[in-house]
């Protein structure tokens, strides 16, 4: 176990020069200041921080009085946060305080100041969060949080019950902790997530869907959703029906949650294809139905999950974008692998769209059964082969990439209009299919053909 008074900071933790200079400004002015929360979290745990906070004796005002040739931002004045933008990056400073009482499950009524960094690092959320570092003094480590990195555990500052009623957004950020640094949620905080999971309706659908994100990419990410479904279900209820749904099918191990969470878990981490990869099958428990084989089927899935996952999405206020994306690939998640047919999905859905399509059904496929997986994974890799081949040879699947344009069209009498479209489209039609040749000649033939 770690002990505090002879932690090292790794020499690989190169401490800004603006970052310092804040500390060492606070520090003339006989202030208290120390750096605080993740950036601490990340120096003990030897990773180079990107964020930087800093705690302070000074008061708000004070504060922007010691920094007036800087810009600062009033972050959050209520709360006794200002935010002092640099040429090197944004500091956010607050002044140790004590919480007043939480009416909203989210924000103090007020905030006291306090007079010592030991009092303020007690509101904290949880001991890995509440370690306070400054280059000349050293760490102040009052909640033992040292020792909880070294054992890897998330555990609510004090009592997990007071932490998780004062502020509900603090379960998701227990969730992402847990996924994004590989830690395990200490049994007591394990309970009141699972207790005081209803919580989470009285939250701005932004900061969750902010922490959904981060927690959806995290290196420990099967662990939480198998073990707080329950809790995510508050916020995409169709995960609770797929929770233990047997799919009755040969070509499934697990059901339905699980062979979601595991197929999350096996991808890479980015967000647009997690997320897909956590709704692609929320759509099973609606249109399941056990044939005459004994075998359950799940016709029309993909289309329920679209539903489902553009509902969701946009209910957490998730870009439009990403919703629509999601969505979309959720759709043509089924999409047929036949040889050849990757010019006709270039030319409907676009390269980015059709890799991520592949991508999800590859992860989608490697949590099957064992025995079906690789005659559909080599089919996904010819697949991807051919679009590559495709992409390589600047082969003809956009309108864009016709011998002719809109103005040929209008030069041979074409009036314009959506007309124009209509036969550029049926032009890239022909030429993806082999049966009409990418030439000026040959296109503007057939063009004519249809005036």
């Amino acid at each position: 176990m770690k002990d505090v008074n002879n932690i090292k900071v790794s020499t690989k933790i190169d401490f800004p020069e603006y970052v310092l200079r804040i500390l060492s400004e606070l520090d003339r002015r006989n202030y208290q200041s120390f750096l605080v929360g993740g950036c601490v979290r990340d120096m003990i745990m030897e990773k180079s921080p990107t964020d930087w906070d800093i705690a302070t004796s000074a008061l708000p005002k004070q504060v922007k009085a010691i920094f007036t040739d800087d810009t600062t931002v009033d972050i959050g004045i209520k709360h006794g946060t200002v935010g002092v933008i640099s040429n090197g990056g944004v500091v956010e400073i607050t002044t140790f305080r004590h919480d007043g009482i939480y009416l909203d499950n989210r924000h103090p009524q007020n905030v006291e100041y306090v007079a010592s960094i030991e009092e303020d690092l007690k509101r904290r959320d949880f001991t890995v969060n509440a370690i306070a570092y400054h280059p000349d003094r050293g760490f102040i480590d009052p909640m033992n949080g040292v020792a909880d990195i070294d054992s890897n555990i998330i555990r609510a500052v004090g009592n997990a019950d007071k932490r998780i009623s004062e502020d509900a957004l603090r379960i998701m950020r227990a969730l992402r902790f847990s996924s994004t640094l590989g830690f395990e949620i200490d049994p007591e905080l394990a309970g009141e997530l699972h207790k005081s999971r209803e919580l989470l309706n009285n939250i701005a659908a932004e900061r969750i869907s902010a922490e959904l994100i981060k927690m959806l990419v995290g290196e420990n990410v099967l662990s939480v959703l198998l073990n707080y479904s329950d809790v995510l279900s508050v916020i995409i209820p169709e995960i609770e029906a797929a929770v233990g749904f047997d799919q009755c099918s040969k070509y499934h191990c697990f059901d339905i949650w699980e062979h979601s969470a595991r197929s999350v878990a096996l991808s890479r981490p980015d967000k647009l294809l997690r997320l897909t990869l956590l709704m692609h099958d929320l759509g099973k428990p609606e249109t399941f139905f056990l044939g005459e084989d004994g075998q359950g089927h799940f016709y029309g899935h993909n289309k329920t999950g679209e539903r489902i996952a553009l509902e969701r999405l946009k209910a957490l206020r998730l870009n439009k974008a990403t919703a629509e994306k999601v969505a979309e690939v959720i759709h043509y998640h089924q999409l047929p692998l036949q040889s050849g047919n990757m010019k006709k999905w270039l030319m409907r859905l676009g390269e980015d769209t059709l890799r991520l399509i592949l991508e999800v059904k590859r992860w989608d496929m490697a949590t099957h059964a064992e025995q079906f997986i690789a005659p559909v994974i080599a089919k996904i890799d010819a697949a991807e082969s051919e679009l590559n081949e495709i992409i390589e040879q600047q082969s003809c699947f956009q309108v864009k990439d016709l011998a002719i344009n809109g103005n040929d069209l209008i030069a041979i009498g074409i009036p314009k209009g959506e007309k124009i479209g209509e036969i550029l489209n049926y032009l890239l039609e022909l030429v993806v299919d082999n049966t009409l040749e990418n030439t000026k000649e040959s296109l503007i033939k057939a063009a004519e053909e249809c005036m």
